[in-house]
């Protein structure tokens, strides 16, 4: 029986790919801050064993995605206030850095790729696609420090994205995102134009709003979570 199960585990997906498939998963909103990941039920999903769930688990957890409490099992993350206020410090300085090596060094094509994104952030927008917008609003981010050539801060960024998405899912206001996007064109522009210390402003003052939208009054917030605790038991 152990071997059908390694024989399983060989022809199906690994440990890292089950990690960032989960990863997606929580930075697109389908899976709540506060909800239990289960062992069984995710290796039955993904047709692997639960060593190996254990493994992508394990990956989630250095990222602080999700908690792992001994004797209780593993959650998704659910950040406090002061981890939210420390992460988007984190990111004002992290992303001037990558603002003024994406400027010195961004192409034609490499602009053209953002436009490109900036359309499908704004389709994503038309159509209510909470999970798809969310998704592509911190795709940006990411992709800026990807087209930037510094692997060490895009893979910083891509972890620190994911963790701002948790924290807007148990924080944000009802702001419309498409002030989010529109900051996105308005930085694009100063960039495009050469204007570093302008595309620097607008990128800090874009994280200052999303931060501002942040409400951390989580009375109505802690009913909600029991709900969900409660559904998900």
């Amino acid at each position: 029986m152990p071997k059908a199960n390694e024989e399983k585990d060989s022809a199906a997906q690994s440990a890292n790919e089950i990690a960032n498939d989960i990863a997606a998963a929580i930075a697109g909103r389908k899976l709540p801050p506060g909800t239990k990941l289960r062992e069984e039920a995710l290796a039955r999903v993904y047709s692997v064993s639960r060593t190996k769930i254990r493994a992508a688990l394990l990956l989630l957890s250095k990222d602080k995605l999700i908690d792992i409490v001994p004797d209780k099992g593993a959650f998704v993350s659910q950040p406090t206030e002061k981890d939210a206020r420390e992460i988007f410090a984190a990111r004002r300085i992290i992303e001037a850095a990558v603002v003024k090596e994406f400027v010195a060094k961004a192409q034609a094509k490499d602009y053209k790729a953002l436009e490109n994104h900036l359309k499908s952030e704004r389709a994503a927008l038309s159509v209510q696609d909470s999970k798809m917008r969310s998704q592509l609003l911190g795709d940006f981010h990411v992709l800026l420090a990807q087209i930037a050539g510094n692997q060490v801060l895009a893979e910083i960024l891509a972890e620190l994205v994911g963790r701002s998405s948790l924290i807007t899912m148990l924080y944000q206001s009802d702001r419309d995102a498409v002030c989010s996007s529109d900051e996105h064109a308005d930085f694009l522009a100063a960039a495009k134009a050469g204007k570093v210390d302008k595309a620097v402003s607008c990128m800090l003052s874009h994280l200052d709003h999303v931060e501002a939208a942040l409400q951390f009054d989580t009375g109505a917030k802690d009913a909600r979570k029991d709900l969900i605790a409660a559904l998900l038991a």
